[in-house]
């Protein structure tokens, strides 16, 4: 159906476009939507049945439907398809419209392409959507960033359309230029990370306890009803369920080990070390990944490589208890290294980003969502400069008494002989940050040995260089 006036014009309607289009419209805001694939168009139309969304075939046509000044939105893959999408913009943009990148774009390339646009006097928000498909239709986590005065246009459509907790709507404007993409990149990171917790947990179950699917599905399903419960266990329960259709077997158990990434994991960890911040659990998870993808080596490797093959022999439900609360764990840390992230990217790249906010916007429609981001919203709001989450006294606390469960599930990783990288990973960060005093004066000694280049003393101020040899 033709209609005039609309809001917002979406541009690649694939299931994520398509479902934000239906979930404005039933927001009460006129959208009109274009594909280049006819498909994807009359697809949408089918689901929309009239009402508030029309279908247009052309560009011009979705330029003709709108309201001025122009505010449409793209949802196409990152990199190149971006500029492609922009370049068949600009013969119809004009100065004060708004173009939304609602896609995972590195937030260097959103940078680039905003300063581009603000030369034409045209704005662009690029705006971080997490929750996938389910999120886009229903309500999902948004994470704007961008001129401040575009953001407040879009504002309304953003707090209708966007997950509820406690009736207060799952966006936040994040700061200037591409601090929404940036917040966004780290919250993928943090999924990588404990998405990878989950899966090290579901292979110490399954090699080293035996357990089956239905004893699988159990564990996760009571784990969801504890402190540490959110979408991804909730998810993790049911998949072990699912039946092939197939062949009638668990679909889990058909499903070949080699893990995909579009590459959100990999620019948190190249960010982070550019930044020179820590994030060890997350790089653990990327690594893991590309690990996946050597399949021929793994299986080659798994017939001449010698190694434990016992499964545990301790008291099954104890062990347990102790993964759960090691899960628990590994989770807390794994929000505070993407925070502590944040925290000095906020700095460096002047976002001006406030914890507090991002973490409540991550309770709802994301996929990252779980209860602990309850206690990471209460020490951003009693400590808004608050370095690490580990210095916050109630996380501390808690981590406190969970890393002994922490070190016995490494343990058992270690003498069984599964891949934990995850969950050693996390054990190491936890513990350098209760290590007052490192062994990095050994690596001073000898980057000072072998190249001259200098330490600081502990006992006076200055810089120092020794001739460790003598001549």
């Amino acid at each position: 159906m033709n209609q005039k006036n609309c809001h917002l014009g979406m541009i690649g309607l694939g299931v994520m476009g398509c479902n934000l289009v239906l979930n404005m419209s039933e927001h009460g805001f006129r959208v009109v939507g274009y594909d280049k694939d006819p498909a994807k168009g009359q697809a949408l139309s089918d689901q929309a049945k009239g009402g508030q969304v029309s279908v247009v075939t052309s560009l011009h046509s979705l330029f003709e439907s709108l309201d001025m000044p122009h505010m449409v939105m793209m949802l196409v893959p990152a990199g190149s398809p971006v500029d492609a999408v922009l370049g068949e913009l600009m013969p119809y943009l004009r100065r004060d419209d708004i173009v939304i990148d609602g896609g995972n774009s590195h937030f260097s390339d959103t940078l680039l392409r905003e300063i581009r646009l603000e030369e034409d006097g045209i704005h662009l928000l690029g705006v971080g959507i997490s929750g996938g498909a389910e999120g886009a239709r229903h309500g999902p986590s948004i994470m704007p960033g961008g001129a401040r005065e575009a953001y407040e246009r879009t504002r309304p459509i953003f707090e209708a359309i966007a997950a509820k907790v406690d009736r207060e709507p799952c966006v936040t404007y994040c700061g200037p230029g591409p601090a929404g993409h940036y917040v966004k990149m780290v919250h993928n990171g943090i999924e990588y990370g404990l998405m990878r917790l989950i899966a090290e947990s579901y292979s110490l179950m399954k090699r080293g306890l035996g357990l089956n699917d239905d004893e699988l599905h159990a564990v996760f399903e009571e784990w969801n009803q504890t402190e540490m419960g959110g979408f991804l266990l909730e998810i993790t329960a049911d998949i072990f369920l699912k039946v092939d259709e197939k062949t009638g077997k668990r679909l889990i158990d058909l499903i070949r080990p080699v893990a995909r990434q579009k590459g959100t994991g990999l620019w948190t960890s190249q960010e982070a070390m550019e930044l020179q911040v820590p994030v060890p659990t997350i790089d653990a998870a990327v690594a893991m990944r590309d690990l996946s993808a050597f399949e021929a080596d793994r299986i080659a490797g798994s017939r001449i490589l010698q190694g434990p093959v016992g499964r545990f022999s301790g008291t099954r439900s104890e062990f347990l208890g102790q993964l759960r609360n090691a899960l628990h764990a590994a989770m807390v840390l794994t929000y505070a290294q993407g925070m502590t992230l944040l925290r000095s990217a906020s700095d460096h790249h002047r976002y001006g980003l406030e914890l507090e906010k991002i973490a409540r916007i991550w309770r709802g429609g994301c996929i990252i969502r779980s209860r602990l981001l309850e206690k990471v919203v209460a020490a951003y709001q009693s400590r808004p400069e608050l370095a690490t989450l580990m210095l916050d006294p109630a996380l501390a606390k808690d981590l406190s008494e969970l890393q002994e469960d922490l070190r016995a599930t490494a343990e058992a990783l270690v003498k069984l002989g599964i891949p934990g990288s995850a969950f050693l990973a996390s054990l190491a960060y936890y513990d350098t940050y209760r290590t007052a005093r490192m062994a990095s004066n050994l690596i001073q000694a000898q980057r000072d040995y072998f190249g001259a280049h200098t330490y600081e003393r502990i006992d006076e101020r200055g810089v120092f260089h020794t001739q460790w040899r003598a001549p």
